[in-house]
């Protein structure tokens, strides 16, 4: 009966606030999350993780080791695929976050990406992540852990100062701002693994740099960067 009524609710709810995709505002099938099927298709793909030196793997050399880089997306200002990314880190949409990870993991399964053994997200400083209460860029390694059966250490990496925003700052400003900030508290969860590490949104790349030199100076056999999307203003 109980059941019954929850099916019944959940209906009469849908019938008066349904639920659409945050793309092209279509209703969304019972079998489909946050975004439909037919949006999930003409996702602005970037395909980088097939081309070992892609735009994004190019922003790291000569400044940090990196073995593979790529990003998912093209994040594009005005485009509605925007919507993702600003619903993710600023309408609390964490899940969101874990299902587009799932299907950026899927797509790594075959390439190098799948030599990698551990995923860590980039973090947030403490205060930062209580006052946002999560971390999007965890929960995009969620997903992308899941696709790919590796493990996600928690605390792995850590940040041990906050820092201004870096909207607006130069490339120099930035990596300033970033230098030094991470720390990884127990070096023996990463000693000779290769790490696959994830953020959100990659511009100059500052802060990845930082957060893969950490786990390189702690002991990492190797660092692959990850990101859900690449801004391409």
């Amino acid at each position: 009966m109980t059941q019954d009524l929850s099916t019944w609710l959940a209906g009469f709810s849908e019938l008066f606030f349904p639920q659409v995709c945050i793309t092209c505002r279509r209703k969304l099938f019972s079998s489909e999350k946050y975004i439909c099927l037919f949006c999930i298709q003409e996702l602005p793909r970037t395909l980088f993780h097939l081309d070992e030196e892609n735009k994004v793997a190019r922003l790291f050399w000569g400044r940090v080791e990196i073995l593979y880089a790529t990003s998912w997306l093209f994040f594009r200002k005005g485009s509605p695929y925007q919507q993702l990314i600003h619903y993710l880190k600023y309408k609390g949409l964490k899940e969101l976050g874990q299902e587009l990870g799932y299907l950026f993991g899927n797509d790594l399964r075959e390439s190098p990406f799948s030599g990698c053994e551990l995923v860590i997200p980039v973090p947030l400083h403490p205060a930062k992540e209580k006052k946002r209460g999560y971390n999007q860029s965890e929960w995009i390694a969620r997903g992308i852990a899941g696709a790919l059966a590796l493990p996600l250490p928690r605390a792995a990496l850590v940040r041990a100062a906050d820092t201004q925003t870096q909207t607006r700052k130069s490339r120099f400003e930035r990596w300033q701002n970033v230098e030094g900030i991470f720390e990884v508290p127990d070096p023996e969860l990463i000693l000779g693994r290769h790490i696959l590490l994830i953020d959100d949104v990659v511009t100059t790349g500052s802060t990845l740099e930082a957060a893969a030199q950490a786990l390189l100076c702690s002991g990492a056999a190797g660092v692959s960067l990850a990101t859900l999307a690449i801004a391409d203003f």
